[in-house]
């Protein structure tokens, strides 16, 4: 999980471009037995089944994004790294419900409604202005009902504004403070958090019509 030294937030988009330069899989997303495992945890934290159309921006190698592809109708990934893209559409190539795009965010936010928006290791590269931004866009941007899922590192890294409990600490402020969605799900280990966001208050047991 270790990473270059830090770079200033102006080159960010030359640190990925060098780190998916030189390695296909910089933190080892498809070797390690800790990815493999938090990616499971990440799909076990989804209140639902299945999703019409998800967006996961910041999609590195694409990695997650297959595994994501197994729960959805349509799938958009992004990734501000040319070559990290080039690496997503190699590996998501055999999957035609799902496509890539070279985009930044905030700016760069698709059109159209999502059920589902995943906030995978992203949060920590964004300043005060573009996390807020990018919590916002991603609100604006769910259909009724939607769900927004965010999971973090929690150890410090070189190329780090702010630590992964830090991000969901804002994250969770600014859904209380503006948006009164409620958090339907915190899963904390020693290494990393997911949490999971919805106007949708329900438990999954409820949801399904097991409980009133």
């Amino acid at each position: 999980m270790t990473a270059p030294s830090r770079p200033q937030a102006g080159a960010l988009a030359d640190h990925f471009e060098s780190l998916f330069s030189e390695d296909a899989d910089p933190w080892g997303y498809r070797t390690r037995w800790y990815e493999r495992r938090k990616r499971a945890q990440i799909l076990a934290s989804l209140p639902a089944e299945r999703y019409a159309r998800v967006f996961e921006p910041a999609c590195a190698n694409g990695e997650l994004s297959a595994d994501l592809a197994t729960r959805c109708d349509r799938l958009l990934c992004s990734d501000g790294s040319a070559t990290a893209v080039a690496h997503a559409r190699r590996r998501l190539a055999h999957l035609p419900h799902v496509d890539v795009d070279c985009a930044q965010i905030p700016a760069d936010w698709p059109e159209g409604r999502f059920d589902l928006v995943v906030l995978s290791e992203i949060g920590y590269y964004l300043d005060d202005h573009a996390l807020r931004q990018t919590i916002a866009r991603a609100v604006a941007s769910l259909a009724a009902g939607g769900t927004l899922l965010a999971s973090h590192w929690r150890h410090p890294e070189g190329d780090y504004f702010r630590s992964g409990d830090d991000v969901h600490w804002l994250m969770s402020a600014v859904f209380q403070e503006h948006f009164g969605w409620t958090r339907l799900l915190r899963h904390e280990e020693e290494d990393f958090l997911v949490e999971v966001w919805s106007l949708d208050g329900r438990s999954v047991a409820r949801r399904e019509g097991l409980r009133p």
